[in-house]
């Protein structure tokens, strides 16, 4: 007699394989912005070509891009691509394909899979607009931005100052996935050649770490911002890489940093080739 598994393992699959492609292609696109950040920020680190820390946030990478030959079609797939991954994040967020529940843990999960979404649909809004000839704005920083207005609020210093806390615990978790290995938990290690999985397997260790101290710095300006009530202390990698430059050895460490960011980068298409993408909703 034929039992009701037997029939359901015949049946096919339903699940949306678009999610599967789109996470594929996201993750290819990070890749390429942070393969990218790392190169530019070492050769700022070196002043080689004349690069400068200045201008190495995510716009700046766009605006990079853009420069090159056919740079408006590499830009156009760069977008698609950011679209892809911040869709991708939004799935996991609302439709808890990655069976992270409802519990305490879970919802915070979904949350930060949400807030990354956000996050990178912004920014494939932003090379978008580059791609059809708008440069946005020049001035600013939108971080800046954010906490001059936080900082006109009642106990506006204390909200900038619990979001450099929360970003600084950002931090603190990346490097904590980085040494404990989960970066590794849905990456089919098995399948990387044996020759290459070692150094696989480092590099991505390297670059969860590097992106945990920019992260970490990144909240100790937002922190700084809101003990001197002033928004210009705060900003993003670009105001990271700055802090690094003005250290001790900050030449060593930027470079150091931008080698881990562009093995982040290459860990990407690694996810990208071996990560099991859960499409079950």
């Amino acid at each position: 007699m034929t039992t009701l598994s037997s029939l359901s393992s015949h049946i096919p699959s339903t699940q949306p394989q678009w999610v599967k492609r789109f996470a594929k292609f996201g993750l290819a696109a990070k890749g390429v912005v942070y393969c990218l950040v790392g190169i530019l920020a070492f050769m700022a680190a070196f002043e080689i070509g004349g690069r400068t820390e200045r201008n190495l946030n995510k716009q700046g990478i766009f605006r990079f891009i853009l420069e090159q030959p056919f740079g408006q079609g590499l830009l156009a797939l760069v977008a698609i691509g950011l679209v892809c991954y911040a869709l991708w994040r939004l799935t996991q967020a609302f439709l808890d394909n990655e069976n992270k529940g409802t519990d305490a843990k879970g919802i915070g999960r979904r949350v930060g899979y949400a807030f990354s979404g956000l996050v990178y649909g912004f920014l494939a809004y932003g090379s978008f607009r580059m791609v059809l000839g708008s440069q946005g704005s020049q001035g600013g920083d939108t971080r800046q931005t954010l906490v001059r207005e936080l900082l006109q609020q009642p106990f506006g210093q204390w909200l900038v100052g619990l979001i450099g806390l929360s970003i600084i615990g950002i931090g603190l978790y990346q490097i904590y996935r980085a040494l404990s290995g989960k970066y590794l938990k849905n990456v089919q290690t098995s399948s990387i050649k044996t020759e290459l999985k070692e150094m696989i397997i480092r590099s991505g260790k390297l670059g969860y770490i590097a992106r945990g101290v920019v992260w970490g710095i990144i909240g100790y300006l937002f922190i700084k911002a809101a003990m001197a009530a002033n928004a210009s202390e705060a900003g993003g990698s670009s105001h990271a890489f700055a802090f690094l430059e003005k250290s001790s050895y900050g030449s060593y460490l930027l470079g150091a940093v931008a080698i881990g960011l562009f093995c982040y980068g290459v860990f990407m298409f690694v996810r990208a080739r071996y990560e099991v993408i859960n499409t079950s909703n």
